[in-house]
């Protein structure tokens, strides 16, 4: 246990400051979760929101919030659209230049 007052202080908040991480990280992880379930549009921007609020407050680093929202970007993209397939078309005015 820290023996002087300004390190007591800092304890104290640390231990504020850690309880307050886990219940966001908590709440964090319940949006993502729900937007990969539902993968609608309301939910992706509220994933979007939270993981925002999280790299404001340096909760998660800038580059795995943008990781993340790519992934759910992608996968709310790919159940709201099927994938057509592809049809290859001959191009019927074709003109043919004389080689010389």
């Amino acid at each position: 246990m820290p023996l002087i007052k300004g390190a007591i202080k800092k304890l104290r908040q640390d231990r504020a400051r850690a309880l307050r991480n886990k219940s966001t990280r908590a709440a964090l992880a319940k949006t993502l979760k729900t937007a990969r379930a539902a993968g609608s549009k309301e939910t992706l921007t509220k994933a979007f929101s939270d993981l925002d609020k999280a790299v404001k407050i340096n909760l998660i680093k800038k580059g795995r919030a943008n990781r993340i929202k790519s992934r759910l970007s992608k996968s709310v993209v790919s159940s709201e659209k099927p994938l057509k397939k592809r049809v290859n078309k001959k191009n019927k005015n074709k003109s043919k230049k004389p080689s010389v």
